[in-house]
């Protein structure tokens, strides 16, 4: 992980625990764990603060909740290739647990508390702002409060088109951990984007998504 950084970390050990899941040990990444969500959470509070200034509470901890859950943190670790990384039980190893979005999130947060710890809160900062510049900028965009399939109907209709069609083109995984392929078609030109998920919701949602960037940055 010192590409994160950009050199070797200080006390390699700390990253080591980082990436320790409960299973191998006692000597785990859950008190990291701790330390990073609050981290994480609040340099993104903090850069939502300044970027809506008229957001109310209610809808800055909306914001906020689109970015920092599960599936979002997953999809870091995922770009980060954190799983390759994260030292797991034989069980966590059999059920392909360093897929898994709750072991790649945990792994995640705790990585962002160790360098913190590691390095200081400046730094930390740095790293977390970094790897969140995309989805920042991406909620920027968003109305608050209203999902991708909304936003997308709306934009559709406000241009007189039909509504999209969604279908399902693959589930794959283990029962406990399936993971859900869904294709957003729209009915006017046949255009389509693909949103993968662990539910057949969240892989629409993520269509949805992916189908309104097209659409805007297209204009």
């Amino acid at each position: 992980m010192a590409h994160l950084l950009g050199h070797p970390p200080s006390r390699p050990e700390l990253i080591e625990q980082a990436l320790t899941h409960r299973s191998a040990g006692p000597v785990n990444n859950e008190r990291l764990e701790f330390l990073g969500d609050a981290l994480v959470g609040l340099v993104v509070a903090e850069v939502l603060l300044q970027r809506f200034p008229q957001a109310s509470e209610g809808e800055l901890s909306r914001r906020r909740a689109a970015l920092v859950n599960r599936e979002a943190l997953a999809r870091i670790a995922r770009e980060l290739g954190l799983g390759d990384y994260l030292r797991l039980g034989s069980g966590e190893l059999r059920t392909g647990g360093h897929a898994r979005d709750s072991i790649l999130a945990d792994g995640f947060e705790a990585l962002m508390g160790a360098i913190h710890l590691d390095q200081g809160f400046a730094t930390a900062r740095d790293v977390v702002l970094r790897l969140f510049e995309q989805p920042l900028a991406e909620v920027a965009t968003r109305a608050a409060g209203k999902d991708p399939k909304t936003r997308l109907q709306e934009w559709l209709q406000a241009r007189g088109q039909g509504l999209p069609e969604y279908e399902v083109i693959d589930v794959h995984g283990e029962q406990h951990a399936q993971r859900f392929t869904v294709r957003c078609r729209l009915a006017a030109d046949g255009r389509a984007a693909v949103g993968d998920g662990t539910s057949r919701r969240r892989a629409e949602q993520q269509a949805a998504e992916t189908m309104l960037a097209q659409l805007t940055e297209q204009g």
